[in-house]
């Protein structure tokens, strides 16, 4: 999986960046089929703001994306984290769907 990390009008610390390379890769437990993600690092003001983390996670096809705003960014990234493993498992869940469909239908043509 290839992780991006950018950060918008500032220069993000060694460790943030770390912290969240360290969370993308634990998406990959709900689903293995992530081919990139892409982490966005920004904030509304200076001082005292709401710090805003954007992750767009690439899949066989489509691109999820999850926004987590709060006053820290290690919460932000948990926040976006979770939802993106939230969106993972229904994407999962859709393609068993789609396969098991797929399978009913040859068998009843045979």
């Amino acid at each position: 999986m290839k992780v991006t990390i950018t950060a918008r009008h500032f220069k993000a610390h060694e460790t943030l960046r770390t912290y969240a390379s360290d969370a993308i890769q634990k998406i990959e437990r709900y689903y293995t089929g992530v081919v990139s993600a892409d982490m966005i690092l920004s904030y509304e003001k200076p001082m005292n703001s709401l710090k805003i983390a954007e992750l767009h996670v690439a899949v066989s096809g489509t691109v999820l994306k999850a926004i987590g705003k709060t006053d820290d960014f290690v919460k932000s990234i948990d926040a976006a984290v979770e939802k993106i493993g939230i969106q993972l498992l229904k994407h999962k869940s859709k393609q068993r769907e789609k396969k098991k469909t797929v399978i009913r239908l040859s068998k009843e043509k045979v």
